[in-house]
């Protein structure tokens, strides 16, 4: 037994030794390769505005923190969110069909109940969305192929930062006016009648930005394709000593949507990985945000006000559900984000109150019966299954405090009360009967739906952490965090098995991080090691009845690396190791059997992306980039798993004249059959296949 044991230890201890070792090495040999000491080496200041809402050396940022530069955002220009944020350890967003896709930021992939609303998504440092309404597709509604900057803090916020700042921030800069006339257009066009229109504009007569992106997509697989376009306008007015940004985007999406191809290794198969099971699957969206924001400083103490208003409309087709049920959901909300800075010598206080308002709805309709067995047929009725209103107030009144102990230590301290209420209409019958009030046999219908009703959350997010400054070039950081996340209102109202109330709290999440940064003008390097507990998971009992009663254990370490080794040569390095655990027993839904040290399913231990650059001057560049993603568990019960896969993508640049280039970008460069997602359920395989090799070309414009 203690030999058992040991051999466990090191399996869990060696991995992590290992790549600490690696990090630590190739960091040193970095360093050294650099010119001389590092009184004599030239350090390159780098700015965060995520910690503060305001621009911060990132070197005083106690706490991890990962940016995308504009540089890197052009010469990349995704057509999906997950072929950029291979850029960033520890984060993956796994691939779905079109635009779809699904996010792990220090946690593994979230499914099911209660995996929407882990991870907290900004526009210019604003929610996108209302706390309590979630989307576990949100990114196709942020503008991340037009912005400028991408910043991703992993693991809770601070207090800035409340409900859904769980398992991370994703921060996404948009475009400003900047004194200068610009204009940046690019066509695109690639495999499976891939084409796109990207354009850019910023003015010098007038503080005006604004941006514009069409993209039609044929899909790789039948009757997969999309439309989606995106929009933003930006302008800017000075008064004195006080200015006011104006901003607004949209987005539309038209996509037809592929399903789940079932059966073992299914995605290697070249007959069925192109296939559509879900021909008639489909999914609207359209979002729309308008914000503003007057700052103001006045003798050290500055103001900073955010009042914003949203919109959002979504149908789609539940297809992976029997019954293929439509939803349509949408809200309206507006809100007001407000920070007041005062800086006192050697101390820096920040205080707000966040506020918010929203209008929910839900409605869920089925279309005729539903096909299979007779237990299926009869609990999952055709016709209205849920038609509900939220209204949605939110308060949160918040302190943060930077105080410098020394000329190298920094104290940070921060506190946030958060205040929310629902008032849930429900606009038909109650109970889990079918829409006109008739009862289904064999156990009664599926979806029940709650008498019209109230809930109130009340929470409370402390944060401390430090920041040493070993030199000019390199400081080390340690915080202590809380993060949560109050009950969705899916949670809450949309009920199934006869359950009438949803008696759920917050989801806490307590998270401990060291680490270490080092910003120099050729060499860019930061490692953390952290290690979080989460409480009250939302999950489904064997009853389907939805329940606080899920706990889990997230540690691991990632080392990130941008090194300019010549003037023509650049290595960038992301990874991360972590072990994500289950930390309960408990037989649930469907007989899924959770059992504490088993690792959660959808949650690869390795990730990683290393891409070398060679540049010459500013005529060409090429770019050769690697990705990996380890092994994984499928269920609960780690009976069964997806292998992982690499893949490697090529991308060249050329300039042809003044103002004009031409890129082309070869993805899966050696055409590697892939699972962009995997999944045991229903006693079968499923996947979403990846997709093989592709040839994009993009002739560009820029003035």
């Amino acid at each position: 037994m203690i030999a058992a044991t040991r051999g466990r230890l090191l399996d869990q201890v060696m991995p992590r030794m290992i790549i600490c070792v690696f990090a630590a090495l190739i960091t040193t040999a970095a360093n050294s390769a650099l010119a001389g000491p590092e009184s004599n080496a030239t350090n390159f200041e780098e700015i965060t505005v995520t910690s503060q809402r305001r621009g911060q050396p990132t070197l005083s940022h106690a706490g991890n923190v990962a940016a995308l530069a504009e540089a890197t955002l052009s010469d990349v220009a995704h057509q999906h969110v997950h072929e950029i944020m291979t850029r960033v350890a520890g984060v993956w967003v796994s691939r779905g069909s079109g635009q779809e896709h699904l996010t792990a930021i220090r946690s593994p992939v979230l499914t099911g109940a209660g995996s929407c609303g882990s991870f907290l998504f900004l526009e210019d440092g604003i929610p996108i969305r209302p706390s309590g309404f979630c989307n576990v597709n949100q990114w196709f509604e942020l503008l991340t192929e037009q912005a400028r900057h991408i910043e991703v803090i992993r693991g809770p916020g601070n207090a800035l930062y409340g409900s859904n700042a769980l398992h991370g921030i994703v921060n996404v800069l948009m475009p400003a006016p900047n004194g200068t006339t610009a204009t940046d257009i690019s066509v695109q066009a690639g495999s499976n009648k891939f084409s796109r229109l990207r354009a850019q504009l910023l003015t010098d007569s007038t503080p005006f930005a604004g941006s514009l992106l069409y993209t039609n997509d044929g899909g790789f697989r039948d009757n997969s394709g999309y439309r989606q376009g995106k929009l933003y306008l930006r302008t800017l007015w000075e008064f004195g000593e006080s200015t006011f940004t104006a901003g607004f985007s949209a987005t539309s999406l038209r996509q037809n949507t592929a399903g789940f191809i079932v059966g073992p290794e299914a995605y290697k198969d070249p007959a069925i990985n192109r296939s559509n099971p879900n021909p008639e699957a489909f999914r609207n969206a359209d979002s729309h945000r308008l914000y503003g924001v007057w700052k103001k400083t006045i003798a050290g103490f500055g103001i900073d006000l955010r009042p914003y208003a949203r919109r959002s409309n979504m149908q789609f087709l539940q297809h992976f559900l029997p019954g293929q049920p439509l939803e349509e959901n949408g809200h309206i909300s507006a809100g007001m984000l407000s920070s007041f800075t005062l800086e006192r010598g050697k101390q820096t206080w920040i205080a707000g109150v966040d506020i918010e308002w929203s209008d929910i709805f839900l409605r869920q309709t089925q279309t005729g019966l539903t096909e299979g067995s007779d237990f299926l047929h009869e609990t999952r009725p055709e016709g209205k299954h849920y038609d509900y209103e939220v209204l949605s107030h939110s308060f949160a009144p918040w302190l943060q405090a930077d105080i410098k102990i020394s000329g190298k230590l920094t104290l940070s301290a921060g506190i946030r009360l958060e205040y929310m209420r629902y008032d849930y209409s429900n606009n038909m019958l109650s109970g889990n009967t079918r829409d006109d009030g008739s009862n289904c046999e064999l156990g009664g219908c599926l979806y029940s739906r709650p008498e019209s009703r109230s809930d109130t959350f009340t929470n409370v997010a402390p944060k401390l952490a430090i920041n040493y400054r070993l030199n000019s070039s390199t400081a080390i950081f340690a915080s202590l965090s809380r993060g949560f996340r109050a009950p969705q209102a899916t949670e809450l109202y949309r009920l199934q098995s006869g359950q009438q109330v949803a008696d759920l709290n917050s989801e806490r999440l307590d998270s401990f991080e060291m680490g270490w940064r080092m910003i120099r003008e050729r060499l860019r390097s930061e490692m953390s090691v952290y290690f979080m507990r989460k409480r009250g998971s939302v999950l489904r009992d064997s009853e389907g009845f939805s329940i606080n009663r899920g706990r889990s254990t997230h540690e691991g370490i990632e080392t990130s690396l941008d090194w300019q080794i010549t003037d023509s040569l650049q290595l960038n390095i992301d990874a991360s190791y972590a072990r994500h655990q289950y930390d309960f027993n408990l037989v649930a839904a469907r007989g899924e059997a959770f059992t504490s040290g088993n690792d959660i399913d959808t949650a690869p231990r390795w990730l990683a992306s290393a891409e070398l650059l060679l540049e010459s001057g500013d005529d060409a560049s090429i770019a050769l980039q690697w990705t990996t993603i380890g092994r994984y568990f499928l269920d609960a019960e780690n009976r069964f798993s997806y292998p992982g896969h690499d893949l490697v993508n090529l991308r060249a640049r050329i300039e042809l004249s003044a103002g004009f280039s031409v890129t082309a970008r070869l993805n899966n460069a050696f055409n590697e059959s892939i699972a962009d997602r995997a999944d045991y359920a229903f006693g079968n395989y499923r996947y979403i296949p990846g997709r093989g090799r592709e040839l994009f070309v993009e002739l560009r414009y820029s003035q």
